[in-house]
């Protein structure tokens, strides 16, 4: 994957990952949340973290010591 592709990427994991947010906050507002929903929102979340580490990583060059 080039580097230009790289940022895009996670331009979109991060973009979705606020929208998560968004969701479950409006989730967890409401009179009876549905904590199975949130859950697998929250899973999503640290799944798109994961890889948003993952690429930030491929973008930093090796150092060698």
């Amino acid at each position: 994957m080039e580097d230009n592709e790289i940022l895009r990427r996670l331009e979109l994991l991060r973009i979705e990952h606020r929208d998560l947010d968004a969701a479950i906050e409006a989730l967890s507002g409401g009179n009876a949340p549905d904590q199975l929903q949130i859950a697998r929102l929250k899973k999503r979340k640290l799944r798109l973290r994961d890889e948003i580490a993952m690429l930030e990583d491929r973008l930093i060059p090796d150092i060698i010591a």
